[in-house]
């Protein structure tokens, strides 16, 4: 019986010119080797239809379900700074927009299905590792209340791929509100296709921003509408230690969610420098330099609408320049007050920022665990704070910090015990660790046993709260582990 998907596919209705059709390769031994029932359930999908043969055939590529219209999206990208005019789906296929109960729109993308007329000569193809690599991060970014991006289905497909050495390939079934980027607008910017950049600004007006469609402008009420949506995502992200790692305009969503977890990785000890990706040698996307880089590609947005928001293109850069200026300030909003509520603060005051400021510098290069800190100040916030001096014992500065904070609580009117539970609420216990997740992954694919990644998986599920015999979650790599790199997993 064919499985109901409850497509409608207004991508592909709506936006011909937007995308090649095409269908995936077909995988020779397709089998799921995880699935999504929460999110299956979240969308009104069969869960028990879609974990099986059928299913697993559907999210390799090799079968295009009832109601699907399998398409690879084009799109163009500033990569590393360098602005490439067509890159697209090089590797996936939009199978179709599943619709929810509730009339929600969202794509289902198979990501490593085969070559597209966008491969620019790869192979098109994923490897399990990476696969079940955003298959995790995705998941504990929801699970922490971080837009994303998340994993319906991993499938692994009997091939064996070559990287670095043949490895067993994969296709990553992944669900996003859509898979608009800033690269989609850029294409046709680029291209001077301006009927189809007002088109496409169209499009994304009515999927993701209905309210904006009576707007005096409604194209600069949209670059307002992304630059508000990617200023509390990048704060989000900050507040947690996360590095994205490839922040190229392409991996940028219009939408707002965290897409494409290539060499992302949670931020072990504190420096703001701290970069992991192999591939960004000059730390153009480190830590520190995320809101600034979210910035600097909210501008190319704003140039590829630029013939939308005025006909005078002096007009046009006054008017998008104005609303681009205005990103540093509402991302300093949310980042601040996501800070204030991990350090407990219930009201506002004029010397926060630098209160927060303050507590940054002096645990910067001193090998403080991120995670661990802002986890431990709760007991500190009540308590005399001898675990938060085990973490940070060697910094004087800190211990000035610590001395202006606790003066800062002791202005405020809250019970204790109600001051905690909220710091433990906002500052998780559990993270995706680094050697952590390489255990898990290296487990799977070297040995066969998916049992640390099944069980990493479900720690991370619940990030704020305390599992028994769940210590080894918390705490950082071993000495031994050494300098971790990331790799793209192309």
């Amino acid at each position: 019986m064919p499985i109901d998907f409850h497509f409608d596919n207004t991508y592909a209705r709506e936006l011909d010119g937007f995308y090649v059709q095409w269908q995936g390769d077909t995988a020779p031994d397709a089998k799921i080797i995880k699935f999504n029932h929460e999110l299956a359930n979240v969308l009104g999908l069969d869960a028990d239809a879609l974990n099986s043969k059928q299913g697993a055939a559907i999210f390799a590529g090799s079968v295009a379900p009832t109601g699907s219209n399998p398409l690879a999206q084009a799109y163009a990208g500033h990569q590393f700074g360098g602005f490439s005019p067509q890159l697209g789906d090089g590797r996936a296929i939009l199978l179709g927009e599943i619709v929810d109960a509730k009339g929600q729109h969202h794509d289902l993308h198979l990501k490593g299905s085969g070559r597209t007329p966008f491969s620019r000569g790869g192979d098109g193809k994923a490897v399990l590792g990476p696969v079940l690599r955003e298959y995790l991060m995705g998941e504990a970014m929801h699970a922490l209340a971080i837009p994303t991006t998340r994993a319906l289905a991993a499938v692994t497909t009997g091939e064996e791929i070559l990287r670095d050495g043949y490895q067993p390939g994969a296709v990553l079934a992944r669900i996003a509100e859509s898979h608009l980027r800033v690269g989609t607008f850029q294409f046709f910017a680029a291209r001077q296709e301006n009927e189809k950049l007002r088109q496409l600004a169209d499009y994304a007006i009515h999927r993701h921003y209905p309210n904006l469609q009576n707007a005096e402008n409604p194209y600069v009420a949209l670059l307002q509408s992304v630059c508000g949506a990617q200023a509390q995502l990048i704060a989000k992200w900050m507040l947690v230690g996360f590095i994205h790692g490839v922040m190229n305009t392409d991996n940028m969503t219009i939408s707002g969610e965290t897409i494409d977890y290539g060499p992302c990785a949670f931020m072990d000890y504190y420096a703001s420098n701290t970069v992991y990706s192999s591939i960004d040698a000059n730390g153009r996307y480190a830590y520190g330099n995320q809101p600034k880089m979210a910035k600097w590609n909210l501008a190319r947005l704003a140039e590829s609408l630029l013939p939308l928001i005025d006909q005078d293109t002096d007009r046009a850069i006054e008017i998008a320049t104005v609303e681009i200026n205005k990103f540093d300030d509402i991302y300093t909003h949310h980042w601040v007050d996501g800070m204030r509520k991990k350090i407990g603060l219930s009201t506002v005051q004029d010397d926060d920022v630098d209160l927060i400021h303050q507590l940054f510098t002096s645990i910067e290069n001193q090998q403080v665990d991120f995670t661990q800190l802002f986890r431990a100040l709760a007991g500190a916030a009540t308590d005399e704070p001898s675990e938060v001096f085990d973490l940070v014992s060697h910094s004087d500065d800190f211990k000035l910090w610590i001395a202006r904070w606790q003066t800062r609580l002791a202005q405020e009117s809250i019970n204790p015990s109600d001051r905690i539970a909220a710091m433990n609420a906002m500052n998780p216990l559990y993270i995706p660790r680094n050697h952590l997740v390489e255990a898990a992954l290296n487990a799977t694919v070297n040995e066969g046993d998916m049992t640390p990644f099944d069980d990493l998986l479900a720690v991370l599920k619940q990030p704020f709260t305390p599992r028994s015999n769940a210590e080894k979650y918390a705490q950082p790599a071993p000495a031994d582990f050494g300098p971790y790199k990331t790799f793209c997993g192309t």
